[in-house]
């Protein structure tokens, strides 16, 4: 049975996004492309994949609206979706995850259910509907796959863990940041993968506004840290959406979260970014078409926060003809 995609008269696309692809040259081939394969619901393949996940990728906005992306772990089945337009989540923040804060009934939320080991990705975007003891509920607004592209493939070693067992509220060290250190700058140096969470949410964008949250994969190291509270990072060919940039051109705040496979720590960041779209400073990492630049204003580093062991990476082939960083001529 086919499903159908955008029922809107009005573009998938807030105007942000749309900016950007008329700048390049893609507005038209987007549109049709959007229309194709953006849906308000959630197709069953899309049903089936959230049900199957240990894990979800979770981007909300805060009292001051400063955008964070955050993790949500638990046994396979967690996610649920009782129809083709809801979510419910049966999982509690992890200790020290800004999501305790932001977290709440009518609340935009942004998820991005990911399966690092078959490299398989699918975005939603849509509103907090109520909160539960168990969890909360989600009505979908936006539906969409994406690409393998960039992603790092990574096994859940299972046998080393019972997710059966996990309290989210047991108390692990947390140091609040309002700029990197040693520690920081060393997680982020090593990081081959992270995400990021962005928002639009004027009215005037229609059922294009909300929170996105999106991965961003490379080599170890493509994450340049320029000092403590400065971090460069390439931007390579992807699906022409554009958006996580579509948010940024209207609204230039971001959050990051960044996992250290290793250890189980988790990284959480917000503060502002800004896009750099030419200039010689983009020759200097192989591959890039763009670099993003953000701005450390506030964060948490909580350790052995998420209870998964990983495998070593497979690096996405994508990567062979990108970086490392070099200085520029």
């Amino acid at each position: 049975m086919a499903n159908p995609g955008w029922s809107h008269e009005e573009s998938p696309f807030h105007a942000g996004e749309l900016a950007i692809q008329a700048r390049l040259g893609v507005q038209e081939r987007m549109d049709r492309q959007g229309r194709r394969i953006i849906r308000d619901y959630l197709p069953e393949q899309h049903r089936q994949f959230f049900a199957q996940l240990s894990y979800v990728l979770v981007g909300t906005v805060d009292g001051n609206g400063q955008p964070w992306a955050s993790m949500l772990v638990g046994k396979p089945g967690f996610i649920t979706s009782p129809d083709d337009r809801t979510l419910h989540i049966a999982a509690q923040p992890l200790y020290g995850d800004p999501l305790h804060r932001t977290l709440a009934e009518g609340a935009d939320i942004g998820l991005l259910g990911i399966e690092l080991h078959s490299r398989r990705r699918n975005r939603l975007n849509g509103t907090v509907t109520a909160l539960q003891p168990d969890g909360f509920t989600v009505a979908v607004g936006q539906s969409f796959g994406n690409c393998p592209q960039y992603i790092q493939a990574r096994h859940i070693q299972t046998q080393q863990f019972d997710l059966r067992s996990l309290d989210p509220t047991a108390p692990k060290p947390v140091h609040s940041l309002v700029a990197l250190g040693e520690s920081e700058q060393a997680m982020i140096a090593a990081a081959d993968t992270f995400f990021i969470a962005t928002a639009h949410q004027a009215e005037s964008a229609g059922s294009a506004s909300g929170v996105d949250v999106s991965h961003r994969g490379g080599k170890p190291g493509f994450v340049r840290v320029d000092d403590a509270t400065t971090l460069t990072i390439p931007d390579f060919s992807g699906n022409l959406h554009f958006n996580t940039f579509g948010n940024l051109e209207l609204n230039p705040r971001a959050g990051l979260i960044f996992i250290d496979f290793e250890r189980g720590d988790l990284l959480y960041l917000t503060g502002t970014a800004e896009v750099m779209w030419a200039g010689p400073e983009i020759a200097a990492y192989e591959g890039a078409e763009r670099l993003l630049r953000f701005h450390v204003t506030q964060g948490y580093r909580v350790e052995g926060s998420l209870p998964l062991t990983w495998s070593t990476p497979e690096f996405s082939p994508f990567l062979t003809d990108t970086g490392p960083w070099q200085n520029p001529q």
